[in-house]
C-alpha cells in the first residue's frame, strides 16, 4: 500500500483506477482518460495533485538562500507573486523543476515533484545548515488544481465571496491568501486555471462543492496528455540531472542578469561558450502509429540521432504527437522509428496546445 491523499476515499468512492506513483495511491483516471482530458480542454476538471512535495522557506535569510540556489532569481518576485524555476547541481543539470510563491517579503513556498521529493529535501537541508531561515516540509497541505477555459467561472459557485473576490483579480502566476488557503493562477494544462493549496482537513468538503458545482475528477493520465500537448516538460523525461536548462526549452528561467552567483550558473556559461549541442522540439506523426518515449528520430543527411522524450496519441489534435531531443541542425522533416519502420514526422516547436488554441508549427 502506497501512501494516499487527504483525497483518497473521494477517488474510491468515484470509482478511480488507483495506481502506484512514486510511492503514491493516485487515480490514473474515472473510467475514461479521452473524456476527462477534452473536458479540460472544452470545459474544466480538477486533480488532486496532493502528492507533490509542498516546502516553506522563511526568515531573514530565505531569500538570500534561495536566490543561491535556483536558477531563476526570486529577487524579482513580489508578495502575491508566483515564478517557475529549478535547482540545479554544479554541472548545471536539473535536480527538480518546481513553482515558487512568494507569501510574504522573506516567506517562500516551493512545490516539487513527487519522485524527486527525498533528493530535494536533502539538497535544500543541508545548504540551509547555518542560515537564518526555517525551512519545513508541508505535509499537513493539500494541493486541488482545477483547469479549463470555464474553470474560474465554475469556481465561482464553489467559494465563498472573499474567495471568489480574491480568485477574479489574480494574473497568471499571482498567488493570494485567504482562508488558510493559498489560491493561485498556475498549473500544467496549457489552459486557464488556479490550483488551491489547502490544510487536508478541508480537502474533501472542497473537492464535494467542487464537484456539485459542476466539475468532474481528472486522472493522472489525462493530466500527462494534457501536459504533453501544451509542451510542458515531465521531470526524468524532458530534463534530470544529466540534462541542463539550455537544451531543455527552459533557458528562459535562467535569471543572467547582475552578477548572482548560482549553482551551475558557471557550468551553464561553459555550455553557451562550447555550444549547446542540442535542443527540444515538436514532433507530429499524422498516420501509422503511436510515438513513445526512447524511440529514434533521424534527418536526412545527418549522422547523428535524435530522441523522444515523451510521446502519446493526442486526444485534440487526433493524431499522435512528441517531443524531442535532437541535433541543433535540423529540418521540417524527419523520420522516427516505430516498431522496425522509419514514418516520416512534422518538425516544430515543442509545443502543440495552448488556451485551447492549436500552436504547432
Amino acid at each position: 500500500m502506497g501512501k494516499r491523499t487527504a483525497l483518497y476515499e473521494q477517488h474510491c468512492n468515484r470509482g478511480a483506477r488507483m495506481v502506484d506513483f512514486h510511492g503514491w495511491d493516485m487515480p490514473l483516471h474515472y473510467g475514461s482518460q479521452l473524456e476527462e482530458h477534452l473536458r479540460v480542454r472544452r470545459h474544466c476538471g480538477m486533480f488532486d495533485v496532493s502528492h507533490m512535495t509542498t516546502i516553506d522557506v522563511e526568515g531573514a535569510g530565505a531569500t538570500g538562500y534561495l536566490r543561491y540556489l535556483l536558477a531563476n532569481d526570486v529577487a524579482r518576485l513580489s508578495p502575491g507573486q508566483a515564478q517557475y524555476s529549478a535547482l540545479l547541481n554544479a554541472q548545471g543539470g536539473v535536480i527538480d523543476d518546481l513553482i515558487v510563491y512568494c507569501l510574504r517579503p522573506t516567506a517562500y513556498r516551493l512545490v516539487a515533484n513527487s519522485g524527486t521529493r527525498e533528493r530535494v529535501l536533502r539538497w535544500l537541508r543541508r545548504r540551509a545548515v547555518g542560515a537564518d531561515l526555517q525551512l519545513a516540509e508541508r505535509t499537513d497541505l493539500a494541493i486541488i488544481a482545477v483547469q479549463g477555459p470555464a474553470a474560474i467561472g465554475a469556481l465561482q459557485s464553489a467559494l465563498d465571496e472573499a474567495e471568489c473576490l480574491a480568485i477574479a483579480s489574480l494574473p497568471s502566476f499571482g498567488c493570494g491568501a485567504i482562508n488558510d488557503r493559498l489560491f493561485a493562477r498556475t498549473g500544467y494544462t496549457g489552459e486557464d486555471g488556479l490550483e488551491i493549496i489547502l490544510p487536508n482537513p478541508q480537502a474533501g468538503t472542497l473537492w464535494q462543492r467542487l464537484e456539485a458545482a459542476g466539475i468532474a475528477p481528472v486522472g493522472l493520465a489525462a493530466r500527462d496528455t494534457l501536459r504533453l500537448e501544451a509542451g510542458l516538460n515531465l521531470y526524468g523525461h524532458e530534463m534530470d540531472e544529466s540534462v541542463s536548462p539550455l537544451i531543455a526549452n527552459m533557458g528562459w528561467i535562467i535569471a543572467w542578469d547582475g552578477e548572482r552567483d548560482f549553482v551551475g550558473r558557471d557550468a551553464l556559461q561553459t555550455e553557451l561558450q562550447s555550444g549547446v549541442a542540442s535542443k527540444l522540439v515538436g514532433l507530429a506523426l499524422h498516420k501509422g502509429g503511436v510515438l513513445r518515449r526512447g524511440q529514434r528520430v533521424k534527418f536526412t543527411g545527418s549522422e547523428h540521432y535524435g530522441e523522444i522524450t515523451s510521446g502519446t496519441f493526442s486526444p485534440t489534435l487526433g493524431h499522435s504527437i512528441a517531443l524531442a531531443r535532437v541535433p541543433l541542425e535540423t529540418a521540417r522533416e524527419a523520420l522516427v522509428e516505430v516498431r522496425g519502420k522509419w514514418l516520416p514526422v512534422l518538425v516544430g516547436k515543442p509545443v502543440f496546445v495552448r488556451k485551447g488554441e492549436v500552436v504547432f508549427a
